[in-house]
């Protein structure tokens, strides 16, 4: 954990009352999945967008089960915010565990999901979801660890749940 705090404390040092409020409003686009599921249940309004909604709806119940219900229970990783409390944080102290980063979860299972579908759309929601990611360390409450997990975990969902569903050919019938 020694180089995971060096990292986060060195970040500690970007701090500047904008990039403060940018990460604050970046962060919370994500606490429960909000913009992920808004933006699923939009895809699905669209039949051109419809086969994006239901492979993220699916990997992102996927990737909740397993990171959220199953590996932040049996791990139990404590947030760095929990084992230092002398950095002041941005936002309130989180209560479930850390390991694996739920909104780097969420973020990579959603946009990895829309860039398999549509390149050009994909992109734009991978810069979110790292914008997303980097708030988590840039606030305190994960550890780089934390988030790298919940990025491979999101990935391989998104990749998962969109070979099953070409593999089924669920994605022709839509």
């Amino acid at each position: 954990m020694g180089w995971e705090f060096e990292l986060l404390y060195l970040l500690q040092k970007l701090h500047t009352p904008w990039l403060d409020q940018f990460m604050v409003g970046i962060t919370g686009l994500s606490d429960h999945g909000e913009v992920w599921i808004a933006l699923a249940l939009a895809f699905l309004c669209f039949k051109k967008s419809r086969k994006i909604g239901i492979a993220m709806i699916g990997a992102m119940a996927l990737s909740f089960l397993m990171g959220n219900v199953l590996l932040k229970n049996m791990i139990g990783r404590s947030r760095p915010c929990w084992i230092d409390n002398s950095v002041a944080l941005l936002i309130d102290s989180p209560k479930d565990y850390s390991f694996p980063s739920g909104h780097t979860l969420a973020s990579f299972t959603a946009s990895v999901s829309i860039y398999l579908q549509n390149r050009k759309w994909g992109m734009a929601a991978l810069l979110l979801a790292v914008l997303i990611t980097f708030s988590r360390l840039y606030l305190f409450v994960h550890f780089p660890t934390d988030i790298l997990a919940g990025a491979v975990l999101g990935t391989v969902s998104a990749f998962f749940v969109n070979r099953m569903m070409k593999k089924r050919k669920m994605l022709e019938r839509v």
